[in-house]
């Protein structure tokens, strides 16, 4: 978790003003989070009547409705009944149950006032709210709750360490026990006496020195933690490793890992993983057929970076595959909206799973105005690439499936040049499509390294051919939350782009046209995508829950999420398409579209 900076001051309100409309925020939210909204058809009503293809932006009638029914708030991912949500926090599986703790403010839809969300569910689907587990009540932590990780010191021994803001303004360390281990939902926790159990030391910045790891066991039998900070005078970032013979007492041992210029390293992270193999591993495992992620989300770029390599348990250092995609020059979990991740080991399913926070794209005014801001993504299942041992996979876990219904499936179908084929789905605000092109016959496909130069031509290919071009192998792809005379569209995309050694594939997700709204992000994200020899296909899996689109490419090798708010989509008007642009024909191997149950959370 950041400090205040992170989040932009013009998006800043008065915390009286929130505490005056909390209770008819909560009146509106509670009522979306359990139902499916019984006004759809109103608002459709409503909308047409001021509707015109013409006009191009919503009228102040049109956001007045939006703010009475609420058409953005999700149907199946994690978010809170009311208010603001950030990081995800100490995730762990106990005596049956998935627990997630979260960053929350209980007073308000803006950042502030955190402390420790807890939920928990048997599936990692279908959540029950319970009671905030630490809140801001010790001289240590009286500013904020602020982020951090869960450790079982034992079976039966959880423990979680947390950055707490002191009220010298500092950020420490401190640590909660569970009060009662017998208990599965873990309702109680206890603050230890001996907190804060780190400081920063003499050199350090202590508004710099925040969000400890998971603990894991090194060769030579203490426990280790990484704390994430920055080097003020070049920028360097670092996860500082500490050690210690009781996970009380710790001391300085040294950088694990630091790459210049790449400023503040919060929510550090780093596991196992096995080579060649999807299957998880606890924290502390080690050995010939392991390597070891780590995973720094820069305060600068607010984006999750992430590089393999090998974890020197005798030295206890870090060394990565490839230099040149280092931690924040190289690869990211996601070319989207996602932020601020933390995984976890289920030992219930022998997987590593990966949740991140995904924040919104419209203003303050219109989170106060929904009661609510941010969502967590689906929970992903993480391995390393057997095709790219430089990179990782992530894939929706296999619980997401049981909400699949209504499935409409083609096949064999030829895009010509300039087509639009309209897909059938009853309900397309909610959706998890898994679409398969063969991959257009060209010369020699460039394998593209995923750097910081690789990201900025990206960006730029992107955006240049969502509002501009047409090539020759596309951009094909879906449109989704679409209107009937698309006005309003999403588009996730392929796009192949001829360079000086070879063609090299783009994948896009297209946010421009994604609403009608003036002040909304709609920034367009995209990245290359690693084609490795053998593979004749390019895939999609999109799954679209009303304001949020998770694009798994190739699968899982690049993820994108982002946020769309179309004002005159609703559950009965919204459409899905497949499109090609492109000068040549697109053959589309097979499409399967899956309308997406609603979950009910529920309160303890």
């Amino acid at each position: 978790m950041a400090n205040s900076s992170r989040f932009d001051p013009s998006r800043r309100i008065r915390w009286g003003t929130v505490s005056c409309i909390a209770a008819i925020i909560f009146l509106a939210a509670s009522v979306q989070v359990c139902v499916a909204l019984p006004s759809a058809n109103l608002l459709s009503y409503e909308l047409s009547k001021h509707s015109d293809q013409h006009v191009s932006a919503a009228t102040s009638k049109e956001r007045e409705l939006l703010q009475k029914y609420q058409p953005y708030r999700t149907a199946f991912h994690f978010q809170p009944i009311k208010n603001w949500m950030n990081d995800p926090n100490g995730p762990l599986f106990y005596k049956g149950y998935y627990h997630l703790f979260y960053q929350y403010n209980p007073y308000g839809a803006v950042w502030g006032n955190i402390v420790w969300g807890h939920a928990v569910s048997t599936d990692l689907i279908h959540w029950i709210y319970l009671p905030a587990v630490l809140i801001p009540d010790q001289w240590y932590d009286i500013k904020g709750i602020w982020s951090g990780s869960a450790t079982f010191l034992s079976k039966d021994n959880p423990v979680l360490l947390y950055t707490g803001w002191s009220n010298a303004s500092t950020q420490v360390q401190n640590m909660a026990v569970a009060a009662n281990a017998s208990d599965p939902l873990l309702r109680s926790w206890s603050k230890i006496l001996e907190n804060p159990i780190l400081v920063a030391t003499a050199g350090m910045n202590s508004s710099n020195f925040r969000d400890p790891t998971t603990g894991w066991i090194s060769l030579d039998g203490l426990w280790r933690i990484l704390i994430g900070s920055k080097i003020d005078k070049n920028g360097t970032g670092l996860a500082l490793l500490y050690k210690s013979h009781d996970f009380v007492n710790w001391e300085l041992d040294h950088p694990l890992h630091s790459v210049a210029n790449t400023g503040m390293w919060e929510c550090p992270d780093f596991y196992p993983v096995l080579i060649n193999e999807k299957k998880g591993l606890d924290t502390s495992a080690n050995g010939p057929l392991v390597k070891h992620v780590l995973k720094a989300s820069l305060d600068d770029k607010k984006h999750d970076y992430y590089a393999v390599g090998t974890y020197d348990s005798n030295a206890n250092i870090f060394i990565p595959e490839n230099k040149m995609i280092d931690v924040g020059i190289g690869l990211r979990y996601d070319y989207g909206k996602y932020y601020a991740s933390k995984t976890f080991y289920d030992d219930n399913k022998q997987r590593r799973i990966l949740w991140g926070w995904v924040n919104e794209s419209d203003n303050v005014a219109a989170d106060i105005a929904k009661g609510w801001s941010s969502v967590q993504g689906l929970p992903r299942k993480v391995w390393v690439d057997d095709s790219n041992p430089h990179g990782i996979k992530q894939w929706p876990i296999e619980e997401i499936d049981d909400l699949r219904h209504a499935k409409h499936s083609k096949k064999n179908l030829y895009l010509k040049q300039g087509s639009i084929f309209k897909l059938q789905a009853k309900r397309a605000t909610q959706l998890d499509i898994e679409v398969i092109f063969d991959l257009p016959s060209h010369e020699q496909q460039e394998l593209v390294v995923n750097n910081g130069m690789a990201q900025i031509e990206a960006q730029i290919s992107c955006t240049k051919v969502g509002a501009f071009e047409k090539g020759v192998y596309g951009p094909f792809g879906l449109y989704v939350l679409a209107t009937d005379d698309l006005q309003e569209r999403t588009s996730i995309f392929f796009y192949l782009e001829h360079s000086s050694k070879g063609w090299r594939t783009l994948v896009c997700s297209d946010q421009s046209r994604s609403t009608l709204l003036p002040d909304v992000d709609k920034t367009v994200y995209g990245s290359f995508v690693p084609i490795t020899k053998g593979e004749d296909f390019l895939s999609l899996r999109v799954i679209v829950d009303h304001s949020i689109i998770e694009t798994f490419a190739q699968g899982g090798k690049v993820c994108i999420t982002s946020r769309a708010y179309p004002i005159r989509v609703n559950d009965d008007s919204a459409h899905l398409y497949l499109f090609n642009h492109g000068n040549q024909t697109i053959q589309v191997q097979s499409i399967v579209v899956w309308e997406m149950s609603n979950v009910v959370f529920d309160s303890y």
